[in-house]
């Protein structure tokens, strides 16, 4: 009797004692890493002013989770898929980080999440739009945030084929997220009775789109899309609009247009160009009274993945201060089970294979004469519910969702 209580005893101990390194917080500090374009074609979609939104979201929580120091260390990806491969397995091996933010284009996302896979880390995806990110490259260690390429295919396209807008030509960046969009819009133009009559592929931050604009504006297509962002968006519109293609007829539909996209082109130039968004710093007061703050550090308002980027950092420590761990498990376990309800969202929620469930926008550009300043440049025409915004379930490829 005695020997088996001792045997017990031994068990119990080793349980609570292997409970407690599970729940610590690693070498007393929470390293986060922020890896992002900080210099190329997607400086303003993240950048610079992404780790601002990271900072004011570590500054608002108090700076430390449970008494240890939160500690931010960041890199520009250059957008190669090398540089965040070997810059995450750096951050992971040397710098012990315990969270991945940023991530923007989605070659590089796809790489550094592959990196993540397994470790006991995890990455909050904000930048990237491919919607393969939580599909066929599902990971346990990562959770895909603000938006993606599903929502912007499924409702943009979906309002232009229905208004007539049948034969398509699609433009698209010649990487992992161009690829994504080309094919979720090819999916719903298709199922929803139109036809993509062509696509040309550009490389990332191209700077002549003449040759491009030309065979979409030799098609004939009702429609030219273009599958690319940022720069490549931005310099697409303004050369679509030197050929005059909405003069002669065509449709132009920016898929994946952000704010900073809209406001340097001006409304101008931009005026009633319609998108998707996840989150519009104008579309209520909690909304407004975070980007009030954020423009008076930076002198600009935030676009939706800024704000996804404070949001989800928000998430990531209220979760390791709910679990006293970083323990990349516990905490996304943790994280899933807990509704977000902030300045981003309200209600929103993680599923199995790491989307983060929320309501997205369909917005309109203002014109002119209905904008009342240099950021007041979008109306929000409907919201799409999140239950219908996004790739449901039983469609999923991810290995994480159970059949």
């Amino acid at each position: 009797m005695k020997l088996i209580k001792k045997v017990l005893t031994a068990a119990v101990a080793t349980a609570m004692t292997a409970g407690a390194a599970q729940a610590a917080i690693t070498d007393n500090e929470v390293r986060i890493g922020y890896l992002a374009d900080m210099s190329g074609t997607y400086r303003d979609l993240a950048g610079p002013n992404g780790l601002e939104a990271l900072r004011m979201a570590v500054e608002d929580f108090g700076g430390t989770v449970n008494g240890k120091k939160i500690v931010v260390i960041n890199a520009d990806d250059r957008n190669s898929p090398d540089v965040a491969s070997s810059t995450v397995r750096q951050w992971l091996e040397s710098d012990k980080v315990d969270m991945v933010a940023g991530l923007v284009a989605s070659s590089v996302t796809i790489a550094a999440t592959k990196v993540l896979e397994g470790s006991d880390a995890i990455g909050l995806v904000n930048g990237s739009a491919a919607s393969s990110i939580t599909n066929e490259h599902c990971t346990p260690n990562h959770i895909h945030w603000a938006y993606d390429t599903y929502p912007l295919a499924n409702s943009t396209a979906s309002a232009i084929v229905a208004e007539g807008g049948k034969n398509w030509f699609i433009v698209t960046a010649d990487y992992a997220f161009g690829h994504s969009l080309e094919n979720d819009v090819r999916t719903v133009v298709e199922r929803d009775g139109g036809k993509v009559v062509d696509t040309v592929r550009h490389p990332l931050a191209t700077n002549d789109f003449s040759s491009y604009i030309l065979q979409a504006q030799a098609s004939g297509a009702d429609v030219v899309g273009f599958a690319n962002a940022g720069g490549d968006t931005v310099n697409s519109v303004i050369t679509a609009g030197e050929f005059g293609l909405a003069q002669s007829g065509q449709t132009v539909a920016a898929l994946l247009f952000f704010l900073n996209d809209v406001h340097a082109l001006g409304v101008q130039t931009a005026q009633g160009i319609q998108l998707v968004t996840g989150w519009y710093w104008d579309k209520d007061k909690d909304a407004r009274a975070w980007s009030d703050k954020f423009y008076k550090r930076t002198n600009a308002r935030p676009g939706m993945v800024h704000a996804g980027i404070y949001s989800s950092t928000m998430h990531y420590l209220k979760a390791v201060e709910a679990t006293g761990s970083d323990n990349a498990k516990v905490v996304r376990a943790e994280m899933a089970k807990t509704k977000v309800n902030d300045m981003f969202t309200k209600g929103g929620y993680i599923r199995e294979d790491g989307r983060m469930v929320h309501d997205m926008y369909l917005a309109q550009v203002k014109t002119p004469a209905e904008s009342k300043n240099e950021w007041d440049l979008y109306k929000i025409v409907r919201t799409i519910p999140a239950d219908g915004a996004f790739r449901p379930l039983s469609e999923s490829k991810c290995s994480l969702v159970k059949k």
